[in-house]
């Protein structure tokens, strides 16, 4: 018998090599299956008819009625060629299939189907090729929303939807809600069986909005619930204490005085670190904008520790970055007598067994206080003797499961202190950030200059382009940034469909994309063939990455052309202007981040984002971002504008699994009234039972811990 536990491999149509495949997406059992949400959907209900307006080069619904006999031929490459005529009311046009010859007996003449694909027009006629299809039967009616799954080798786009038709037939009728009838009826919510149904197999577009509005809920809401359950694993002793956090020989060494936020700040980490009596140990974030100064905090944390006889772990997601953070503290840290030592995969062996050993020795000579590295701390062999603070920068690159297996590396408890340059609005802090205390620097440091902000569209480009040499020739450097890395994107299948919010929101009007790669190679073979060019993105191996990125920080590279993965980079003082290319495809939070990276040094620097959009929301979006500079202000505005999924979803992430977040659909929600409604009623409910220790929350209690990484509670 069927049920949520069992392997994949019960379900019919899944044997052993089958359910390898699933594995590779992570799904092993049935309600891994049940809960591995389509990523999009095609909208077959909206239905063209065969004429020039709809070879568009989009995907589009046809109803058509087979007019000539499907025909099979063998071509010279060994491929079938199955062909033949269908018409509308319109016109016609030619079905053509590839290696189905089985086809040629399915189709029936006179008989109507509904095609999904591309229509083509040939020089006398037009082309469907290898279109999606369905015989219409007037008395079962097809779904107009089809779900499109992420696929990969060894799976087949009709074993997985079989394989999710089964399990819903037979378990979700039977499904247990875990969320009180009270709070689903309050909020007008559908049942759970209902909400994975059509999450799956939609009726229409009211039914899929209906079950996703609950699903958004249910990840919001047991997220939510999550910190307060396990914060009751926290330890709640154990701590180590630092009763030296006297700072004035630190502060002393700094070449400006702190602002009124980053004060806050050192104190509020000072205070977590040297409590007395049996206390958990620090578990805080210091989220601010782009050179607000939050590293100078996580120092006087790192100075703390070293001055009580601990030592500190620094992760950066880059080697670049990491290297960044070893030439602003090493300096320092030797100033005041403490030895810093950097830990990344490309360092020699040698290298690499000397900084291992100094992380367990005594010895003066050998000994030391504080290490900067990449993934390569959480690697095999990495111990750390005394580890009292473990800091994590980039927040949203590394999941608590990285940082609990960095605080692994000793064997006490130590200090946790993260960092983010995304300023998130309050009404999600606590989703985002909730196993962690926050301290939010919205204060810039004095001097730092304002970066003019400016919108145009493709009018300019000839200006645009004469702008950017004068940059390049007064000695700057200058980042421009694509939205995609080709023309066209590798696709996962065929048809790809519209991605949840394009199915469920509006949609704006959107031109065609600029990809990095051709993007820069015309750059570079044109209009900029006498100025050093360069293009990054985040296929690119990391040394490749690191190796560009190193060579733009040099100056050796005057024009780097990039997608947003720049936007967690290191500090390039010389980079003067930032140039966004169909910025309308950019969250006001991403625009601001990508704007941060110019502006760094002494020189004038200027952002200007180029969109050809006329979409009422996306020339707001651009208006304000003209007009503030103010991080926070620019998050709330963001949220109220386009709903929370900018804060969950990076680049290429929409509606996938965002790993220790624990949200699947959330991330590509836009109504933030979901977000709230979730917040409060959690709030209500923890007031009455915050660890859900009571009788009646059992099943929810189980529900929670099971929606979220198990790594919260290990880590809290």
């Amino acid at each position: 018998m069927l049920t949520l536990q069992s392997p994949v491999t019960e379900i019919n149509g899944i044997g052993k090599t089958r359910a390898e495949a699933l594995a590779r997406v992570g799904i092993h059992t049935v309600s891994d299956l049940l809960w591995y949400f389509p990523r999009a959907y095609q909208d077959r209900g909206d239905v063209r008819q065969i004429s020039m307006e709809a070879c568009d080069g989009f995907d589009h619904a046809f109803i058509l009625t087979v007019a000539t006999q499907p025909k099979s031929a063998r071509l010279k490459n060994r491929m079938t060629l199955t062909k033949f005529r269908a018409t509308d009311e319109t016109s016609s046009a030619e079905l053509v299939f590839f290696n189905q010859p089985y086809l040629s007996t399915y189709f029936k003449v006179g008989e109507e189907y509904r095609f999904y694909g591309k229509l083509q027009r040939a020089k006398t006629h037009y082309v469907l090729s290898s279109p999606a299809y369905e015989r219409l039967d007037p008395n079962a009616p097809p779904h107009d929303l089809v779900p499109v799954y992420r696929m990969t080798e060894g799976m087949t786009r009709k074993t997985l939807e079989n394989a999710v038709h089964e399990v819903i037939e037979a378990l979700v009728p039977l499904a247990p809600d875990t969320l009180p009838e009270s709070i689903r009826k309050r909020r007008g919510l559908c049942t759970l069986a209902y909400a994975l149904r059509n999450i799956h197999e939609p009726e229409d577009h009211t039914a899929l909005r209906r079950a996703a509005c609950r699903l958004v809920f249910d990840e919001v809401f047991y997220r939510l619930l999550a910190v307060s359950v396990c914060s009751g694993q926290r330890p709640r002793c154990g701590g180590i204490r630092f009763a030296d956090a006297e700072l004035g020989e630190f502060l002393a060494c700094q070449p400006f005085a702190l602002t009124g936020a980053q004060e806050r700040t050192v104190n509020e980490i000072c205070r977590d670190m040297g409590r007395d009596g049996d206390v958990p140990p620090m578990n805080r974030i210091v989220v601010g904008d782009v050179g607000s100064g939050k590293t100078v905090c996580a120092q006087a944390a790192m100075y703390v520790a070293a001055k009580n006889g601990y030592r500190s772990l620094l992760m950066a997601p880059t080697e670049i970055l990491a290297r960044q953070h070893f030439a602003d503290t090493e300096p320092l840290m030797r100033r005041l007598g403490y030895r810093v030592a950097l830990l990344c995969g490309s360092m020699k062996a040698r290298e690499r067994a000397e900084v291992l050993r100094g992380l367990v020795s005594d010895d003066s000579s050998e000994k030391i206080d504080m290490v900067i590295g990449t993934h390569a701390l959480i690697s095999d062999g990495v111990r750390c003797e005394r580890l009292g603070l473990i800091v994590a920068d980039e927040q949203h690159r590394f999941g608590v499961s990285q940082r609990a297996a960095l605080s692994e590396r000793g064997s006490e408890v130590p200090h946790t202190l993260v960092m983010s340059a995304t300023p998130i609005p309050r009404t999600l802090s606590l989703a985002m950030y909730g196993d962690l205390d926050v301290s939010r620097i919205d204060e810039m440091p004095p001097g730092r200059q304002r970066v003019d902000t400016f919108a145009v569209d493709e009018g300019y480009r000839a200006r645009l382009n004469a702008f950017i040499r004068k940059n390049v020739e007064e000695g700057g450097q200058v980042y421009i940034v694509c939205p995609s890395i080709e023309e066209a994107e590798v696709q996962d299948e065929e048809h790809e469909g519209r991605e949840l919010e394009g199915i469920l929101f509006p949609d704006e009007s959107k031109p065609p994309l600029k990809a990095a790669v051709k993007y820069a190679e015309e750059l570079k073979n044109g209009v900029f063939s006498d100025i050093p060019l360069a293009f990054l993105h985040g296929k690119m191996k990391p040394a490749e990455k690191d190796a560009v990125m190193l060579a733009f920080v040099r100056g050796e590279i005057k024009i780097l052309v990039s997608t947003t993965v720049i936007e967690v980079g290191v500090n390039v003082p010389n980079a003067s202007l930032m140039i966004v290319e169909n910025a309308e495809r950019f969250g006001l939070s991403q625009l601001h981040q990508l704007r941060g990276r110019v502006g760094r040094g002494s020189r004038k620097s200027y952002c200007v984002l180029v969109s050809d959009s006329d979409g009422e929301n996306a020339k707001k979006r651009l208006n304000i971002m003209k007009k503030t500079c103010d991080g926070y202000e620019i998050a709330e505005m963001d949220l109220a504008m386009r709903g929370p999924g900018d804060f969950f979803a990076g680049e290429g992430q929409k509606l996938r699994q965002h790993g220790d977040t624990g949200l699947r659909l959330a991330a590509s929600w836009q109504d933030v009234e979901i977000f709230e409604a979730a917040d409060e009623e959690a709030r209500l409910l923890k007031d009455v039972d915050p660890r859900l220790e009571s009788v009646e929350n059992a099943r929810l209690r189980e529900a929670v811990l099971k929606s979220v990484d198990t790594s919260i509670a290990k880590l809290n």
